[in-house]
């Protein structure tokens, strides 16, 4: 009797409810490891609701089961135990990049369906665990900026695509599989202690130095003490050569430092144009070099003396905080993936961006050139992004109301600004701001609106640019592999789309968030006349808001049109945006959901069951 009530429960498990004990207490002792706060307020309950839908933030779903973790950029920290993951046996995606997680890395032995594996930028010490050998649909392992020790293990199965283990402190030969040896010198840099192909270090075995040490006449014993006392010789000269060299350097540097501060490195307003050239061109130690006239000026020992905060990996490289002992607050930006330019053709594209000056455009401060390290400078916007305004503390006693005034602004204020850039951009084949998001569009302490991240697809290599960035996402470029300034407009009718729906578009959904097609699920619930249903409660309760919600829905469905010849020119957004009222301006109506001309809605789209993302998830 009692076997078969073990039995009943078994199958009870077994069933896709949503709910796998097991695999929720593995979670939750990864939740009380890293004892974050989102995650301790979001991490409680079913974490798979109704089969496929996850219910908590950054995990996958399928069929009741947990495929997926993603949690990164948030600044996770702890240890994981190596058997952390033995439960979770229908793990496909693991990424925890970006953090500040330490320990060994788990075993993965139970997770034979991983495909894809991210622990990068990371504090992970130890070695390479050998059960990653044995998982045969491993696509990509992403083990790069960690502490990781040892030697790589021999992997050589062809569907291993993407594999990079570049600065940790391996050691070793690099396995000569068919698979290693296929990837770049840049999947190894930064271990000096790896030798062999594909990085240029040879390999030193004790066999090669038997041969090089046997005579002519085969005699070793003799010929040891001798080759030892040349080899003493030869690194003493080494020694003496090198820390000769060292003094003149330290000298000749003491000289330059003292001849900079005597002649004032940094130069007056009305030179700096004339002398942008000359400073960079001492590009391989490094110049710092401001862009904003009669603005702040600080030196880089200033930076490195100021508390710096993580804020998180952007499209193109990582954001700092950095807090000068004097000053105003600066973020830093490290710009990664950029096109082979020379140093001239760097400045010239960074004077381009700094010099679209707009009141709603986020100026560059600075920027730093080094051969191995490019920097820009911006001011801290003190009330964060308009993403995080939108979905942040949905749910929670937190959260702070985005209201309809607030989102009209923003959409004023970005309207604005593109069209500013717009009108000094000649060529219509490029989109003049290139990555148009929600998170991409800041607040200051003023609550005014600045676009941020213009221009940068002149500074960003081709094929990363088209896997990241918001206009190679057009329905244009996915048919004609085409842009043009109607690709900026495409993306401002789905950031109108957002603030007045809060659901995340997909096409810019951080890592770890579900997106929804939000062109399509818009004209569809305009073409089936449930328009009143996608408004976000937060607006839709506000008196007075009714009819300038309608036009905005309006104008984003006509910037969203599939075709770019039917998007409206920018000229034509702005003014029809700022003829919009804010509450109080207008009586109060009742929704004239007549108003919305369907005829724009496209017809051919297929009535797939809406999906609408649950608010923890789009946090």
């Amino acid at each position: 009797m009692a076997l078969m009530v073990f039995n009943k429960q078994s199958i009870a498990e077994d069933i896709p409810t949503g709910f796998h004990g097991y695999e929720r207490d593995a979670l939750f002792a990864l939740k009380i490891g890293f004892n974050n706060s989102l995650l301790n307020r979001n991490w409680t309950g079913l974490m798979c609701y109704m089969n496929d839908t996850p219910y908590w933030q950054g995990i996958q779903c399928l069929n009741g089961r947990v495929t997926g973790i993603l949690l990164e950029n948030m600044m996770l920290n702890g240890e994981i135990e190596t058997d952390a993951l033995y439960n979770l046996t229908e793990l496909s995606i693991l990424s925890f990049n970006n953090n500040s997680i330490s320990g060994n890395l788990m075993d993965f032995t139970k997770n034979q369906k991983l495909r894809k594996l991210d622990l990068s930028g990371n504090y992970f010490h130890g070695d390479i665990p050998s059960s990653l050998l044995s998982l045969n649909f491993l696509e990509s392992l992403q083990l790069q900026d960690n502490n990781l020790t040892g030697s790589i293990p021999g992997f050589n199965r062809s569907i291993l695509e993407e594999f990079n283990v570049s600065y940790n402190n391996l050691s070793g030969e690099i396995p000569e599989t068919g698979v290693l040896q296929s990837f770049s010198l840049s999947s190894y840099v930064g271990n000096e202690n790896l030798c062999g192909p594909p990085i240029t270090t040879f390999c030193t075995t004790r066999n090669d130095l038997s041969q090089s040490n046997n005579g002519s006449s085969g005699d070793k014993t003799n010929n040891s003490p001798r080759l030892a006392a040349v080899l003493i010789v030869v690194n003493a000269i080494v020694l003496v050569v090198i820390l000769f060299l060292f003094i003149i350097y330290c000298k000749k540097y003491k000289k330059l430092e003292k001849e900079f501060k005597s002649k004032n490195v940094l130069p007056k307003e009305e030179e700096h144009d004339s002398t942008i050239r000359n400073r960079i061109h001492e590009g391989e130690k490094g110049k710092l070099v401001f862009m904003e006239k009669n603005g702040i000026k600080f030196e880089l020992d200033d930076l490195l003396k100021a508390s710096a905060q993580g804020l998180g990996k952007g499209t193109f490289g990582n954001c700092y905080k950095a807090m000068l002992e004097v000053g105003p607050i600066v973020v830093v930006k490290r710009l990664r993936d950029l096109k082979p330019l020379s140093s001239e053709e760097f400045v010239r594209h960074v004077k381009a961006i700094a010099g679209q000056e707009h009141p709603n455009l986020l100026p560059l401060l600075a920027y730093f050139y080094s051969k191995d390290e490019k920097l820009f400078f911006y001011r801290f916007a003190e009330n964060g992004n308009v993403y995080n305004q939108i979905h942040g503390g949905r749910g929670t006693r937190e959260r702070v109301p985005f209201r309809w005034s607030s989102r009209l602004a923003v959409a004023r204020g970005v309207a604005r600004a593109l069209e500013h850039l717009h009108l000094n951009t000649r060529s219509q084949n490029t989109a003049p701001h290139g990555n148009l998001k929600s998170s991409n569009v800041l607040l200051d302490e003023n609550e005014e609106i600045l676009v941020t991240d213009f221009g940068l697809s002149s500074l960003i290599a081709l094929p990363i640019a088209v896997q990241r960035m918001i206009s190679y996402k057009t329905p244009e470029y996915q048919s004609h592999k085409q842009i043009s300034k109607k690709s900026d407009i495409w993306s401002y009718g789905c950031l109108l789309l957002e603030l007045l729906t809060a659901q995340v578009p997909a096409q810019s959904a951080p890592p770890g968030t579900d997106g929804v097609d939000l062109c399509r699920w818009v004209h569809r619930a305009v073409r089936e006349e449930w328009t009143a249903e996608i408004f976000d409660p937060e607006i839709a309760v506000q008196k007075g808001a009714n009819q300038g919600m309608l036009r905005l829905l309006q104008i984003g469905i006509k910037c969203c049109d599939k075709s770019p010849e039917k998007r409206p020119e920018i000229a034509e957004v702005v003014a029809e945006v700022e003829v919009i009222n804010v509450p109080g301006d207008l009586e109060d109506e009742e929704y004239p959901y007549s108003w919305i001309d369907r005829s724009q809605t496209d017809d051919s789209l297929s009535a797939t069951p809406l999906v609408v993302i649950a608010d923890d998830q789009r946090r």
